[in-house]
């Protein structure tokens, strides 16, 4: 394991003024030293590919350190997951929800290749996992274990041929949906058009259960979600998601799907995005998305004038103030809802463009663990949030493919609804 200075682990104090200044007491930081080096730290999800693709025309040459400084900044860079003490990542080889056929699974490809060039540029710090073991040896290593993880079923082009090639490149979870409905399953942020799966959907969940690949749940409608828990025969997950009793936004999870996720055995992997996270930050939100629609119908072709516009709206409208004991709620009121053997972390960090304060980048999760630990969290409860629910699951998935070895790969087709002519 990488040794790890006391002074590196920084952490939130009780309040909030004191967080964004003050290092955690050395006691604290021994402590959660202590069980992220028994236990791997894993993050349910990272955006990181996509930037480098948007940003920097998809070179993996600028992560050694200091991305905070770079002219386009990211959240994410191999010193800070060390200073995170970050044991396991998955990278999100996110596209569009509007691309999809051949070109969704050519670009998915440009997604994987990137993130195992990024993977292969560090050998010393990064380690491509495939099992729950590969996560543990990577960790004992000290190095961050590197899964992928696809972010729509979109990506596959409605082939199940594409499914099992993506899973043999590396993906380890699908997304059923991202902000779009698809082929597979309806979206929490669009009209259904399945009432949850759709029948080649169905056959999708059964196609992963085969491969060991994880059923990932976030952005789903929970129609869609209550439909994929009943149908899999391993756990699933919400690789970013948070309470929806908390912040009444589509993308959170709503009691009755967390009581059916209780029974599964998945686990719910809260995010750092404030929208997702506070009810205050999703109004005000809502509000800017509608200055700016105004705003693009004043000025159809002025680009500039509805930036100005906005900087001048966000003057007189700023946005409220919330920071790490928020997802600390969440989390708390998860585990409430189901138990602590059913939450985990994905803090969606480099796909939002602000985060809970405190909560900046990958160099900060110890924050959190500060926060719970201010709140009377156990050490057990505490390794099992961090990664010890997500290594349960993946071993309950990759126990599921091995009860499956024996049936044929999936030949499912979609059968697309025929109109007269």
């Amino acid at each position: 394991m990488r040794p790890l200075l006391v002074a590196a682990v920084l952490a939130l104090l009780a309040t909030p003024a004191a967080a964004q200044t003050q290092p955690l007491d050395p006691a604290i930081a021994k402590r959660i030293d202590r069980i992220l080096k028994r236990t791997p730290l894993i993050d349910g999800h990272n955006d990181l590919p996509g930037e480098l693709r948007e940003k920097y025309g998809s070179r993996v040459d600028n992560l050694a350190s200091g991305t905070d400084k770079l002219e386009k900044p990211l959240m994410t860079d191999i010193a800070r997951l060390h200073a995170g003490r970050v044991g396991g990542q998955f990278w999100s080889v996110y596209i569009p929800a509007s691309v999809t056929g051949a070109e969704a699974i050519q670009m998915t490809i440009e997604q994987i290749d990137l993130t195992r060039r990024m993977i292969d540029a560090y050998p010393k710090d990064l380690q491509l996992a495939l099992t729950a073991d590969d996560i543990v040896r990577a960790h004992r290593k000290g190095r961050v274990a590197s899964l992928i993880g696809m972010e729509g079923a979109h990506q596959i082009g409605d082939s199940m041929a594409a499914l099992r090639r993506f899973h043999d490149l590396g993906v380890r979870y699908m997304t059923l949906t991202h902000t779009k409905t698809n082929t597979v399953a309806d979206s929490g942020t669009d009209e259904p058009q399945h009432q949850g799966l759709s029948p080649f959907g169905q056959e999708v969940v059964k196609e992963m259960n085969r491969l060991g690949m994880l059923v990932d749940l976030s952005h789903v409608s929970p129609e869609t979600a209550i439909a994929a828990i009943q149908l899999s025969r391993a756990p699933v997950i919400f690789s970013h998601s948070n309470a929806k009793s908390i912040a009444d936004h589509p993308r959170n999870v709503p009691a009755d799907v967390l009581r059916q996720l209780a029974f599964n055995r998945g686990v719910v992997m809260v995010n750092f995005y404030p929208v997702f996270l506070s009810e205050q930050v999703r109004q005000w939100n809502a509000n800017r998305a509608g200055e700016e629609a105004r705003l693009k119908s004043l000025y159809p072709d002025g680009a500039s004038k509805v930036a100005e516009g906005l900087e001048t709206w966000d003057a007189a409208n700023p946005r409220p103030a919330m920071d790490v004991s928020l997802v600390a709620d969440h989390i708390e009121r998860l585990a409430a809802s189901t138990s602590y053997d059913n939450v985990g972390i994905g803090g969606d960090l480099d796909g939002v463009p602000f985060t809970a304060a405190g909560l900046e980048g990958v160099d900060d999760y110890p924050r959190l663990f500060a926060e719970l630990i201010r709140r009377g969290w156990s050490d057990r409860n505490l390794a099992k949030l961090a990664g010890g629910n997500l290594l349960r699951v993946m071993r309950q998935a990759e126990a599921v493919s091995r009860s499956m070895k024996d049936v044929p790969p999936s030949m499912a087709v979609l059968e697309v609804e025929k109109t007269a002519p």
